[in-house]
């Protein structure tokens, strides 16, 4: 094995504070999240993809694919969101074995009452923080960081052994 390219101070300063930025700032935007809506994370994502697709409604492995998230964790969600009338599951038109993921007249209200306190959150913890230089600077590193991760999810995944058939 090659030796590791370990980081001299300055690289470990960003990429440490990069982390502890990350955990402070999700865990106080989950925070007001919770107190001004009671929406958690995970519900908020998924009612803003909703609120962002034609008619308010797709395919559940588009939903997935927006949230990055597996299907089967989205769906245990859903069930759970559609519990609170946030959303709901419908048949597709031109395929009854495909789902459809609609927001609720509920959902679109919640969503639209939380946008605003949510928005404020974002800016009073960060943006607002920071300069216009600083914002600029951080698009860009974020989007070179975005490009290069999915990148890495278009290439063929390693396929695993197969297991011999039992029997």
């Amino acid at each position: 094995m090659a030796e590791p390219r370990w980081l001299n101070a300055r690289e470990d300063r960003a990429w440490r504070g990069y982390m502890r930025m990350r955990a402070l700032l999700d865990l106080q935007i989950t925070r007001d999240l919770a107190r001004d809506s009671g929406l958690s994370e995970a519900d908020y994502q998924v009612l803003v993809a909703l609120s962002e697709t034609p008619g308010h409604r797709v395919r559940l492995y588009e939903l997935a694919e927006l949230t990055n998230w597996s299907t089967s964790r989205l769906a245990h969600h859903l069930d759970r969101m559609g519990r609170r009338d946030l959303v709901c599951k419908e048949e597709h038109p031109d395929n009854r074995r495909a789902a459809v993921v609609a927001l609720t007249p509920t959902g679109l209200r919640t969503i639209e009452e939380a946008a605003p306190h949510h928005v404020e959150s974002v800016r009073r913890h960060f943006i607002d923080l920071l300069t216009e230089e600083q914002i600029d600077a951080l698009a860009d590193a974020t989007g070179t960081v975005v490009e290069h991760l999915r990148g890495l999810e278009d290439r063929p995944r390693r396929r695993s052994p197969q297991r011999p058939d039992k029997g």
